[in-house]
């Protein structure tokens, strides 16, 4: 497995050469710095430890400035362990775009726009009563029956009821590299990425 770092920074659509629109997602991914490579004979498994985005170093606490420091490297704000890293790299090495190829096929990983708290409506799709009349109370939303009293008793497990929503992991899986651009560390993947513009993702293969 080979991962990198990066960063959401929007949207656009690329032409192909037959003319095809592509819409794509932009990813500043990396420079990140290898942190720490784990083995299993220290640790018992083979990772390499990646770490991107400057961090202020009076916010960085000792131990944070002693474990870069063993890299040659200044505080990072984001740190992420790839397991099983394909690519033979050492302690403070840099990792870029470079690992990934126009054509091939990648998994984003990343977390989506939190929505906050919301009704069944929106949060499940619920279509609701329909339009409102006499009597109805502005019950149009509502979620209806959620149990059964003369049975169960109880509200089954699982139940879809109003709740928060959005805020979660959520991986993509076999997205295809469009573009790479390596002088801004820029790589174009199709389709869309969870989060919001300038939230850190995980690319991976």
């Amino acid at each position: 497995m080979k991962g990198i770092i990066g960063k959401k920074i929007g949207m656009t659509s690329i032409f192909g050469p037959d003319g095809k629109q592509t819409p794509c997602t932009v990813i500043e991914a990396g420079p990140c710095v290898v942190t720490q490579v784990k083995t299993k004979d220290s640790d018992g498994y083979t990772a390499l430890q990646l770490a991107f985005g400057e961090k202020v170093e009076k916010r960085a606490n000792a131990s944070e400035k002693g474990h870069f420091a063993k890299s040659s490297t200044t505080p990072k704000s984001f740190v992420k362990e790839f397991r099983d890293f394909s690519l033979e790299k050492n302690l403070g090495e840099a990792i870029t775009c470079d690992i990934f190829a126009e054509g091939e096929k990648v998994d984003v990983v990343g977390t989506t726009k939190g929505k906050g708290f919301q009704g069944v409506v929106k949060r499940h799709g619920f279509s609701g009563v329909g339009e409102q009349s006499h009597g109805q109370h502005d019950r149009q939303r509502a979620p209806g029956s959620i149990g059964n009293s003369s049975d169960a008793s109880r509200v089954f497990k699982g139940m879809r009821m109003a709740g928060r929503m959005g805020n979660d992991r959520v991986k993509l899986k076999g997205l295809k590299v469009v573009k790479i651009f390596p002088e801004k560390n820029f790589i174009l993947v199709s389709g869309s990425v969870p989060g919001h513009n300038g939230s850190i993702v995980y690319i991976q293969k």
